[in-house]
């Protein structure tokens, strides 16, 4: 596939801005794959919020989790996670904010599928996410 939809988790009420940047530098970089980003826009209300999210990510052939310092009280993002993982859509996570090794990761997250924000790094978890789940 040619450009594989990935639903971007992140911590809305911290990490935002890492999200903008990290979408944004996959739209304007010489990245070796596009990136669309199916994730939601504003908070809403959680009936709402969970109904669309599920929907988006069954739709998507990924979900990237920008995993920061904050990640542990970000309870959303482990509801995706757990989204993902009932739809069979493979995750994987980067590190954003300062976060690294030793920061904590939402529920759900793999340590060994977490790595750091280098786009060669990424562009081998996007190959990788492909032949996984749902995209076999």
């Amino acid at each position: 596939m040619a450009d594989p939809r990935a639903f971007i988790s992140f911590d809305f009420d911290h990490d935002e801005t890492e999200k903008v940047l990290f979408v944004g530098q996959g739209k304007n970089s010489k990245t070796p794959f596009s990136m669309q980003d199916w994730s939601a826009k504003s908070s809403m209300a959680q009936s709402k919020w969970e109904a669309i999210v599920k929907e988006k990510i069954n739709k998507c052939n990924m979900v990237i989790v920008l995993s920061g310092k904050t990640m542990a009280s970000a309870t959303g993002v482990a509801k995706e996670i757990a989204m993902a993982k009932d739809q069979d859509v493979p995750v994987f996570g980067v590190y954003i904010d300062g976060a690294n090794t030793s920061s904590n990761l939402p529920k759900g997250l793999q340590r060994n599928r977490t790595i750091a924000w280098k786009w060669d790094k990424i562009s081998g978890a996007v190959d990788q996410m492909m032949t996984e789940g749902k995209n076999k």
